[in-house]
């Protein structure tokens, strides 16, 4: 049996971290075989794109540069670890996905959003998520969860403006109400616990 493909996406400091980690724990407990990864990165070669995208002063690449690494990155990771592992039978699990290209480097970035599906259709054969959760959180509470976290390290994308934030987070809604079939707006702003639960409760129909 092939495995379900979860996406986890959102501004920065929404929580995706932790929730994919709640997340598969939960879907762990009920018998199925899980794995968590991330974008950009989750395969090694997608790792050593990420430290180039990461880190660095935030002009370092334009959003069409930015977009080609990520399709990059993402064409490794899908072909050696999220296949693979659906192929298995094996939940996957990752945080951040083709949205977060589409929200960041497209709507806000400037590109086109036939553009980046194109590139993604070429690199990684066009795979999606069988269910994607926004997790919507307003960019100020956002940054100020961010900083508590990366402090003076935060990396290039948390360093930009909020104007540019705010762009990311209807980019997110806007896919949601487009695509109502894949995606679920989640309220990120409650306690971990309820949003795990409230992750759960749309996911239900997916649940074996």
């Amino acid at each position: 049996m092939t495995g379900r493909f979860l996406s986890l996406e959102g501004g920065e400091g929404a929580g995706k971290s932790t929730q994919v980690r709640a997340l598969a724990a939960a879907l762990e407990s009920r018998g199925l075989s899980v794995r968590v990864t991330r974008e950009p990165g989750g395969s090694e070669g997608a790792e050593a794109i990420r430290t180039l995208l990461m880190q660095g002063e935030v002009s370092r690449w334009g959003a069409r540069a930015e977009a080609l690494l990520f399709a990059a990155a993402r064409s490794d990771h899908v072909d050696k670890v999220i296949r693979p592992a659906l192929e298995a039978g094996t939940w996957v699990i990752t945080d951040r996905f083709i949205d977060s290209t589409r929200a960041y480097q497209g709507a806000a970035g400037g590109l086109d959003d036939a553009s980046i599906m194109a590139l993604h259709g070429f690199g990684s054969r066009g795979l999606l998520p069988d269910r994607t959760f926004i997790l919507d959180l307003p960019v100020a509470e956002g940054s100020r969860r961010a900083a508590l976290r990366d402090g003076a390290g935060a990396d290039r994308f948390a360093q930009r403006s909020p104007h540019f934030h705010a762009d990311v987070g209807r980019a997110f809604r806007t896919f949601a109400v487009r695509e109502p079939g894949r995606f679920r707006i989640v309220d990120a702003g409650r306690s971990p616990g309820d949003v795990t639960a409230l992750l759960l409760s749309e996911l239900s129909d997916l649940l074996p």
